[in-house]
């Protein structure tokens, strides 16, 4: 059963059910005046006032904890700033007893100390949500005039491991490929996760993750042909240290976590030192939602701008307009390590991060809304990812 975190009025999921059903839509109903602002919690509203068909909203919800959408861990919908459902699901996460591989590892993600919560505590693991964060980050570094620009070759930031790069493609490689998966570097992808001969398998289990990934081969031109490459997230982050002189999740804790008010989170440190930037940033879900919503407000933070509203643009349009049929989605875009399920004449009208297990913050511009979900099914296909898009939305009042 789900059960309610304490920045929402003490009521039971049941009750708040029945209390969201007995409170008939008025689409006559304002939000309350400018939109709020999290301090150490997110104010509440309540649906009706943020402008929500309570019957709708109560429908989802209660779908959610059913189960309908899979094992979801927590579900945070923000409108204006204040929250409007926050459910906490209980779940029981043990190792399987026919698990293959029983070790205490942080890339076992059958191993209920790392996946999904770290721990015991109520840091979630992100997946590669953890890839949206990090180009906040570098989006910051490159504000602050530590990195030139998108433009920028990424060979001159690895220098220490002497790449080899008698490939000119390699040579050619910016950083902007790698923000929008084009980078050009071959990622063996076939088979999924579960596939051993995985690139990002291998490299995860390696103890150099740097140079397993500039010793890949080039399989196309740099900018050319998107292919979701992990290994090119973690790249980001070696500039992201190599240019600001700081470890990349250090840098992240300093210039934007600090700033809106994030205090505590874990990052996976790779073996030989790195900032696992392509998956290992655990998160509170309420603090993964600051995230999103200092993004929906163009990088500003109650009238300071944490990072450039340039960058939030340019990282939340469909740089790659249309990265279908190779996925099943139509119209499905990417920007800086955003994904782009619903645009518009170029134009995201919603954007995300997107992490396996059902890790997404979803956030929709024109309605003010954030909505986060963790959850936990590496296995199975029920998903919250198009949750936003198919029942939230059309139960909304712009």
């Amino acid at each position: 059963m789900p059960r309610r975190v304490a920045t929402v009025p003490l009521l039971g999921a049941g009750l708040l059910v029945l209390a969201f059903s007995a409170c008939r839509y008025n689409p006559e109903s304002t939000a309350l005046a400018g939109p709020g602002w999290p301090a150490e919690t997110w104010p509440v509203s309540t649906p009706a006032a943020e402008g929500f068909d309570p019957d709708s909203l109560a429908a989802i919800e209660a779908d959610v904890a059913a189960g309908v959408y899979g094992s979801v861990d927590h579900f945070l919908l923000i409108r204006n700033g204040r929250a409007v459902i926050d459910t906490h699901y209980d779940r029981t996460y043990t190792l399987p007893s026919d698990a293959p591989d029983t070790t205490d590892h942080p890339y076992n993600y059958s191993h209920p100390n790392w996946h999904p919560y770290y721990h015991g505590s109520d840091l979630h693991t992100l997946q590669s949500v953890t890839k949206s964060v990090n180009s906040a980050a570098l989006g910051i570094a490159i504000d602050a005039g530590l990195i030139p620009g998108v433009e920028s070759p990424v060979m001159p930031y690895l220098q220490a491991y002497s790449p080899d790069v008698s490939d000119p493609r390699k040579a050619a490689m910016t950083i902007e490929d790698l923000l929008t998966m084009r980078s050009g570097i071959d990622w063996y992808t076939e088979g999924g996760y579960g596939n051993t001969d995985h690139s990002t398998i291998v490299m995860e289990l390696s103890d150099e993750w740097i140079r397993y990934i500039i010793g890949r081969p080039m399989d196309a031109e740099p900018g050319t042909v998107y292919e979701y490459n992990d290994g090119a997230s973690v790249l980001l982050g070696k500039i992201i240290t190599e240019a600001t002189g700081m470890r990349a999740d250090l840098w992240a804790a300093e210039r934007l976590f600090k700033p809106i008010g994030i205090t505590e989170h874990y990052w996976k440190i790779t073996p030989d030192g790195e900032t696992d930037t392509e998956g290992g940033l655990y998160l509170k879900t309420h603090d993964l939602a600051r995230i999103g919503y200092l993004f929906l407000r163009g990088g500003e933070w109650e009238g300071k701008q944490i990072v450039s509203k340039a960058w939030v643009d340019k990282s939340t349009a469909p740089v790659v307009a249309d990265i279908a049929p190779a996925n099943e989605q139509v119209n499905l875009g990417y920007g800086y390590q955003w994904w782009v399920p619903d645009q518009e004449n170029g134009r995201a009208t919603v954007f995300a991060g997107n992490g396996y297990g059902g890790q997404f913050v979803l956030v929709a511009p024109d309605y003010d809304i954030v909505a986060v979900f963790n959850a936990w099914d590496i296995d199975a296909p029920r998903t919250t990812w198009r949750l936003l898009q198919d029942r939230i939305l059309p139960s909304t009042r712009r």
